[in-house]
C-alpha cells in the first residue's frame, strides 16, 4: 500500500511540475495568447509588380509602337507555340509563369533579357531568382532565339 502511495504521490508531482504555468513558453510558442501574432504575406514573384526592373543583359531600352504589328504578332506566335509551350501555357501558371498581363508586371526590357539569357538573369536578377524558386527551383531553358525572335514574342505578349 505504501508503494503505492508512493507512486501516486510521485506522478502527482509530477503532473503539476510538467503541467505547471511558463510565462516564457508561452511568449515562444504563442500558446495563452488571445490573439495571434501577424504574419506578413510575402507577395510571390509571379505576382509582384517590377516595372523599373530592366534586368541583367544586352537588353537596356525597348521602344514600343503604339499599334501592335501584326507581323511580329503572327511570327511571335509561331516561336513561341514551338520554343516556349512546353513550359508556359499563355493564361495559367505552369512549370513556368503565364505571360498573360506581363507588361503590367515587368518592363519590355525585363522580358527580353529574361527571353535572350536566362542563366544570367537567374544568376543576377534578384526578381527571377524569386521566380526560379517559387516554380520549384526549375530554370528556364535558354532556347537560343534571335534578338528578332525574342521581340517577335515580345509582340505577341502584348496581344494575350
Amino acid at each position: 500500500m505504501k508503494k503505492i502511495f508512493k507512486l501516486l504521490a510521485m506522478f502527482a508531482i509530477a503532473t503539476v511540475f510538467s503541467c505547471g504555468s511558463n510565462d516564457k513558453k508561452k511568449e515562444e510558442t504563442g500558446y495563452g495568447k488571445k490573439t495571434p501574432a501577424k504574419v506578413e504575406k510575402k507577395v510571390p514573384a509571379s505576382q509582384r509588380i517590377e516595372l523599373s526592373n530592366k534586368g541583367v543583359g544586352s537588353i537596356t531600352s525597348i521602344s514600343l509602337d503604339a499599334e501592335i504589328n501584326q507581323d511580329m504578332v503572327t511570327h511571335g506566335k509561331d516561336v513561341y507555340a514551338k520554343m516556349c509551350t512546353a513550359c508556359h501555357k499563355a493564361d495559367k501558371k505552369f512549370i513556368g509563369p503565364a505571360p498573360t498581363g506581363i507588361f503590367e508586371r515587368r518592363s519590355p526590357e525585363w522580358v527580353m533579357n529574361m527571353i535572350l539569357n536566362p542563366e544570367q538573369m537567374v544568376k543576377e536578377d534578384p526578381l527571377a531568382k524569386d521566380l526560379l524558386m517559387e516554380f520549384n527551383g526549375a530554370p528556364m531553358a535558354n532556347q537560343h532565339l534571335t534578338e528578332e525572335e525574342a521581340r517577335a514574342v515580345l509582340e505577341y505578349f502584348r496581344t494575350l
